[in-house]
């Protein structure tokens, strides 16, 4: 088989072993929801998914819910549960009125009631009500995914603007009992970070909240600097959360594909955080510095980078990671380097990552395309396009975090 066939292999097996149904399952397991009402909300990439295999188990049993999910990642309809697709990664006003419908369904509950709540990665966009305006909003959060600020930085802010998040959510649902599964996509589980914690406690401070306007330079208005001043829930009663899923069963799943397929697997690390670019490069210097190795390798790393943008191009980290990687590695002797998330969705574009070999420099060459003044621009997209380099899965129905390879094939 060819580098790029092996690359969709391990992709695909890593993506299967994420998927939350199985980790739902699980979740619910033992549980008694026995006695008052029970519903169900779901919300981020992965809530459709999530929301099945609860309500497989469940059957009948769950009185009302309520999906929130990103534009094309719903599968189809789920008995008593309505279906709300909104946007991402800024909130628009499909995601203000979906959660205005969640808000309003746990609304007047009992301490008999409970709330089977499933959150994943994109819920921080897709489940909002905010406390500012819908155009400042969406400014502070295009100025900090531009600043290169990280998913912990930006949700730092998000909770303070928000009538859901930081445990908001949770203190809605009183007295009623919430019973959280998070599918994680932040490195290190952090519950009140994943979708932005709308029912866990929440761990950061005002303080930090204002750091991160200092450090990125961010215009907010004399009102926004108020609610980043004020403190959000640090206890709830009413909560008990698992988490199932992390970028560790992507990693591991990889691993194993890569030793079937004759590669010697090594697992970088499963909390890749820096730039795409950095990592690109730094995946292409291990690749340089093996490459008289008489065996197949493969380097594996977890994780999720970011991209600072410049330029006016279109892609996303993965896109931005795989093509930074394609310099070093032109002239090499079978030689890949691939990234990927686990979403199936890639910055705002229909790709899921992208794919790179010894040969993808000088096809761009010959198509007048150069690889600096292209990540200059952030217009990875285009360029892998060209060279045949996209990768596209389609909703994959989960989210935890991204998957980089380098394979050296022998």
């Amino acid at each position: 088989m060819s580098l790029r066939d092996d690359a969709n292999k391990i992709i695909e097996a890593a993506i299967n072993a994420a998927l939350p149904d199985t980790a739902v399952k699980k979740a619910l397991e033992n549980e008694d929801f026995s006695g008052g009402r029970l519903l169900l909300v779901a919300i981020g990439k992965a809530a459709w998914s999530m929301a099945k295999a609860a309500c497989d188990i469940l059957g009948g049993r769950i009185d009302e819910g309520i999906v929130i999910t990103k534009y094309g990642h719903a599968k189809g309809d789920i008995p008593n549960v309505r279906i709300m697709e909104a946007g991402h990664p800024i909130p628009d006003a499909n995601s203000f009125t979906a959660t205005e419908e969640a808000i309003r369904m746990v609304s007047g509950l009992s301490s008999e009631d409970k709330v089977l709540f499933l959150i994943s990665g994109g819920g921080s966009a897709l489940f909002e009500k905010p406390l500012i305006e819908e155009s400042e909003l969406t400014d502070i959060t295009q100025q900090l995914l531009a600043s290169g600020a990280d998913i912990t930085e930006i949700n730092t802010i998000r909770k303070r603007l928000s009538a859901v998040k930081g445990g908001k959510f949770a203190k809605l649902c009183e007295p009623a009992r919430v019973f959280s599964v998070v599918l994680s996509d932040i490195i290190g589980d952090p519950l009140d970070m994943i979708a932005s914690g709308p029912a866990y406690p929440d761990s950061s401070t005002s303080e930090q909240a204002l750091e991160i306007i200092r450090k990125y330079r961010i215009n907010v208005s004399e009102k926004t600097l108020e609610l980043l001043k004020m403190e959000t829930p640090s206890e709830l009663n009413n909560v008990r959360t698992k988490v199932t899923g992390s970028v560790t069963q992507l990693c591991t799943a990889a691993e194993r594909t890569c030793r079937e397929l004759g590669y010697e697997p090594v697992i970088l690390t499963a909390s890749l955080r820096c730039q795409a670019r950095e990592a690109g490069s730094f995946l292409a210097s291990i690749a340089q510095y093996h490459n008289s190795s008489e065996k197949s390798l493969a380097f594996i790393a977890g994780g999720e980078t970011v991209v600072q943008l410049k330029g006016k191009g279109k892609g996303g980290r993965n896109q931005e990671l795989a093509l930074s990687a394609a310099d070093g590695i032109s002239g090499l002797k079978n030689v890949a380097v691939f990234s990927v998330g686990s979403d199936g969705t890639d910055g705002p574009t229909d790709a899921a990552g992208g794919y790179v070999d010894t040969e993808t420099k000088r096809i761009l060459a010959e198509k007048g395309i150069d690889i600096y003044k292209t990540l200059e621009n952030n217009d990875a997209y285009h360029a892998l396009q060209a060279s045949g380099g996209l990768i596209i899965t389609g909703p994959t129905g989960t989210n935890v975090n991204d998957l980089a390879v380098l394979l050296i094939k022998r």
